[in-house]
This record gives structure tokens, C-alpha cells and sequence, in this order.
């Protein structure tokens, strides 16, 4: 049994200023990560700038269909604030995207739990808010968003049975990285954009989300890969990365009708000359050999002296074979992202 099998979902970091690192039975309620005992590598307490600038934080909320599939991220970095929300129409190819950047992260509030509150991004007339809560049927997410004629009012709710992923692994001398993922949720509400509004509900779209905190690596690269729709009679979901949230345990897992399945390391195989060639993603204990064709992308790249990011988040289809329990469950061009992502900070 791990320390987190061991520790309450109460809060990440207990009164000693200590983390439990593992896999935990269910999503922690505060992750009140800025109360963790961070020291220099000398094994000195950090000082309180030092401490605050390499606190990270990311929340993301993902959409797909057959019709739409969409996007929007927060990102806490201390250094910068950002933004960014996109709808692609898999219809015309059309890509209605938009990014907001705040200095100091001045213009964005994180919520510190995944479970109750809201975190809300708010410069000029863009507004933007991922909220958190419980209505007694399960645990839900809502995405909330204004900005010119892009609107969204989206939410997922994870059934009473639903097993999140819900992890934290160490990273180098001092830090660690918590995350907690949801995929394979139907996701009800609408989406306007381009003078038409669209019936999440109607058009059978499925959602995930990634609530991240954590002291991270000066530098840090990763890959990631995720899909959620049916296949075989089945409500499905995957989670997969390689390069974060490996150490002792990894955050890669499925879901079938909301029972979490773990799954080993992972390799993502792709020309990193031509992004938009197809992918293939295989893990290591044989449960997962899909191939990506990519339909389109999201990017984001500033390269200053003390930050710097080269982010492109790719959407299109999955196909391929997953093995799970003794059996293949055939994934026929199931919509996902996967993602290549580099930053300084």
C-alpha cells in the first residue's frame, strides 16, 4: 500500500508541510500545494519568492464530437498568466481560436480544489470561469466562457461509481507534481460560434479534464494523449503521457463505463518535423497500440529569457486496438488530442 492509498483525500499537504506521493483512491479535495515544506536543493528552506514563482498550476477542459471539438486551458505560471479556448469545426476544417496572456498572472484566479470552487480568468470583456462542484449525483465541472462571438457553457458530471485518476510523483531533488483526470464523461450545454449555437447533448459529445499543481521542473517536456467516446458498447476514456508524472507511478490509465484501468509506461511515436503526420501511441504491457491522424491544432510559442513555451496541442482520431481484461476492444476513429509540449520557467 502507497503513502496516498494510506492518506486521507482531505488535502494534498498535511500540517508538516509533507506530501504523500502515489496513486490515491480518490481525487483530493484541497490541493493546497503552496503549504508544502519546498527547499532548495541544498535541502534549505526556499525562500518565499523562490517558492512562490515555481508553484505551476494548469486546468483544462476538453470537448469532442463528430461536429466540434474544442478546447480551453488556464495556465498559472507565475511569471505569465494564460488563456485559451478554441472551437474546430470537423465539418469546413474551420479553427476559431483565441489566446489571453496577464503579466504576473494578475487577470487569473486558480481554484485550489477540484472538487469545490472556481477558477476565473477576466480581462476587458472576455470572461472566462472552470468551476467545481457536487450536486449529490456525482462530482461535475463546468466550463463557462465569453469572448466575442465564441460563447461556451459546457459541463460534465462524473457518475457516484466514476474512479478519477488522481496521483502525485516526485520531481528532481524538491518538487513534485499532483494530477487529477477525468475522461470518457458525456458533456451536456452549447457552444456558439460563427452566428450558430450547437446542442452539446444532440451532437453526442464526450469531455475530459486535467486539474494539475505542482513544483516542476525549471524545464519540462512532455508528450500526452487522450480520447473519450464508445467503442464496443462501452463508454470509453484514455489518459496517457511520457515525460511528467513518472516517477514510481505514472498517470497512464483507461476507463471503461468509468472503472479506472491502469496502464504501463507509454511511447508516442511521431515526425517532429511534420506534427501533423499520424502518431503512434503503445504502451509497454500491450493494452494500448492506437494510431492519431491529426485534423488540426492549437499552438502557442514566446520565447523571452526567463520563459519560454512551444505548446501545440493537436486534435483528429484515434484508431487502433486497446487490450483490456482478456479482451480487444477495436477503437474506429474515436476523437482525441494528443499534445507536444516544451517550456522554461
Amino acid at each position: 500500500m502507497t503513502q496516498a492509498e494510506q492518506a486521507t483525500a482531505a488535502q494534498l499537504v498535511d500540517d508538516t508541510g509533507a506530501i504523500a506521493f502515489g496513486i490515491y483512491p480518490d481525487t483530493v479535495a484541497q490541493v493546497n500545494g503552496r503549504d508544502y515544506d519546498y527547499r532548495t536543493p541544498m535541502g534549505k528552506p526556499a525562500g518565499p519568492l523562490r517558492k512562490h514563482f515555481q508553484y505551476k498550476q494548469f486546468q483544462y477542459f476538453g470537448i469532442v464530437s463528430d461536429h466540434l471539438l474544442a478546447g480551453c486551458a488556464f495556465a498559472d505560471t507565475a511569471y505569465l498568466g494564460l488563456a485559451f479556448a478554441y472551437v474546430f469545426d470537423t465539418r469546413t476544417g474551420t479553427l476559431h481560436e483565441s489566446t489571453w496572456r496577464s503579466p504576473l498572472a494578475r487577470d487569473l484566479h486558480m481554484s485550489a480544489s477540484p472538487v469545490d470552487g472556481q477558477s476565473l480568468f477576466e480581462k476587458g470583456t472576455v470572461r472566462i470561469a472552470l468551476g467545481y462542484g457536487d450536486n449529490g449525483q456525482g462530482r461535475n465541472k463546468s466550463l463557462t466562457l465569453s469572448a466575442g462571438g465564441l460563447e461556451i457553457n459546457a459541463r460534465l458530471q462524473e457518475p457516484p461509481h466514476y474512479q478519477p485518476m488522481s496521483l502525485c510523483t516526485r520531481i528532481g531533488v524538491n518538487g513534485w507534481a499532483y494530477a487529477n483526470k477525468v475522461a470518457g464523461v458525456p458533456v451536456t450545454g452549447n457552444v456558439t460560434y460563427a452566428g450558430q449555437t450547437h446542442d452539446l447533448g444532440a451532437i453526442g459529445a464526450w469531455g475530459h479534464h486535467d486539474f494539475s499543481a505542482g513544483y516542476m521542473r525549471r524545464e519540462t517536456f512532455w508528450n500526452w494523449a487522450c480520447l473519450s467516446g464508445m467503442a464496443g458498447g462501452h463508454q470509453l476514456g484514455m489518459n496517457l503521457s511520457c515525460g511528467v508524472n513518472e516517477t514510481s507511478f505514472t498517470e497512464n490509465c483507461l476507463w471503461l463505463d468509468g472503472k479506472l484501468i491502469k496502464v504501463a509506461g507509454t511511447t508516442f511515436d511521431y515526425d517532429r518535423d511534420d506534427l501533423m503526420a499520424p502518431w503512434r501511441v503503445r504502451s509497454t504491457d500491450g493494452k494500448v497500440d492506437l494510431t492519431f491522424v491529426p485534423a488540426g491544432r492549437h499552438r502557442e510559442t514566446l520565447n523571452l529569457a526567463v520563459f519560454a513555451s512551444n505548446f501545440h496541442q493537436i486534435f483528429g482520431t484515434f484508431q487502433g486496438t486497446l487490450h483490456v481484461d482478456g479482451r480487444d476492444i477495436a477503437v474506429d476513429r474515436i476523437h482525441g488530442f494528443v499534445e507536444e509540449q516544451y517550456a522554461k520557467w
